[in-house]
């Protein structure tokens, strides 16, 4: 007698299938829910929904490992969810997306940063659009008649990049509450998941924040450099996803608090790796210059590192390197290579490989105290995290070890 498929049995199927292919599953929801919004954006105005909301779009679909996305994802399998929690997982992970465009874009204006996925970044694409329009003409021709230009000359066109990329950036997030506020969560899961979506948005921004105040300070502390990295990405790149899917799955306090631990040292690990590409990466592999975090004068705990050991041992030179180039914006290539050295000759790079390794390890260590999960999902999450933190592959225990795609690269994701 053949057995009647009841909606549990379609749900348990449908997850399998995203298992599958976990961003492939979030791309397509993507595309579903951007397809709305923009028929709304070109409703309300067809000249912003062309040169803002489209580019939003644009830039959400067009790059990335929808890392945020698959952690959402085995939080939720790994505590068992699935099944009628699907849907509203996948509609997160795409929340999550566009927190991550709100983020690129934002970061990219306050860097000044020209390439973002071996593209031009939003801000210098505005800009090009309309760097020969009229007003940009008059403001030009009146700045070079008065010195410089009024209120009334209009507005230059890096000026119009940077306020239009803000306004995309700010598009792109409002359409992540959207999302987030339209899906319909278990009633035991809607306040946590709420309250890790405030926390998050919060975390993100003061990460940002102590970003700048590093920049314009020129801090040196290493605590502080790794509380600027926790806060700007790794929290809302590993451990608030994990969270999300683990609380949709209805999961114990005790699950919750394994899924936290390994979130968080993944995703300081990833924050650390991802520093070492911004000044050791190939700019073909990164999608950006490499050097800038050194141009930028950035908060990073590799340079904090590295200045640490040099004063520990007087090394008056490396210090003078460091001195001379942290914040220099026109720093010539060969002075990068200077300062590469010096990050070499100090241990500094050697000292976050291996501690990217110890928090990988640390990471999936924690996963022993999912003593309920799912196997298949405890491979899977084991094999995200050593890839997140851009440590080397490694079996997880009872099995052999899953490929995933390699995520912590700038030009897949930071």
């Amino acid at each position: 007698m053949r057995r009647i498929r009841t909606a549990d049995d379609q749900g348990t199927d449908r997850a399998q299938d995203v298992d599958a292919d976990v961003a492939g599953a979030v791309e397509r929801v993507l595309d579903e829910v951007l397809g709305t919004r923009l028929a709304e954006a070109a409703a309300t105005d067809a000249l912003f929904g062309r040169d803002i909301a489209e580019r939003v779009a644009r830039f959400t679909l067009g790059g990335g490992k929808r890392l945020r996305g698959r952690f959402v994802w085995w939080g939720l399998r790994v505590c068992g969810g699935g099944g009628e929690t699907a849907g509203a997982a996948l509609r997160l992970a795409a929340a999550l997306e566009l927190v991550q465009t709100c983020a690129l874009v934002h970061d990219d204006v306050m860097d000044g940063a020209e390439l973002r996925r071996g593209r031009p970044a939003l801000h210098a694409e505005m800009r090009g659009q309309y760097a020969h329009q009229p007003g940009q003409e008059r403001s030009a021709r009146r700045a070079e008649t008065f010195g410089r230009a009024t209120k009334t000359s209009g507005r230059s066109a890096e000026s119009f990049g940077r306020s239009a990329a803000i306004l995309a950036g700010d598009l792109a997030l409002a359409w992540a509450d959207d999302i987030v506020l339209d899906t319909s969560f278990p009633a035991s899961a809607r306040s946590a998941v709420h309250t890790l979506w405030r926390t998050m948005r919060t975390e993100m921004v003061a990460g940002q924040y102590l970003d700048l105040h590093g920049q314009v300070t020129a801090c040196r502390s290493p605590a502080r450099a790794v509380r600027t990295a926790r806060l700007k990405s790794a929290r809302y790149s590993v451990e608030r996803p994990l969270l999300m899917g683990a609380a949709l799955a209805g999961a114990d306090d005790r699950t919750a608090g394994a899924l936290r631990s390994a979130g968080r040292c993944a995703g300081l690990a990833f924050q650390l790796h991802d520093d070492l590409l911004g000044v050791f990466g190939a700019p073909e592999e990164t999608g950006k210059p490499s050097g800038d975090d050194i141009r930028e004068g950035k908060l990073t705990y590799l340079t904090t590192v590295a200045r640490a050991r040099a004063e520990a041992a007087g090394d008056d030179g490396a210090l003078g390197v460091l001195d001379a180039a942290l914040g220099d914006p026109d720093l010539s290539a060969a002075a990068v290579d200077r300062v590469r050295d010096v990050f070499v000759s100090t241990g500094a790079r050697a000292a976050l490989e291996d501690k990217v390794e110890i928090l990988a390890d640390r990471s999936v260590a924690y996963l022993a105290g999912l003593r309920r999960a799912d196997p298949a999902a405890l491979r899977h999450l084991h094999a995200l995290l050593r890839a997140t933190a851009g440590a080397r592959p490694h079996a997880p225990p009872g099995g052999s070890p899953v490929t995933v795609p390699v995520v912590a690269a700038r030009a897949g994701e930071r």
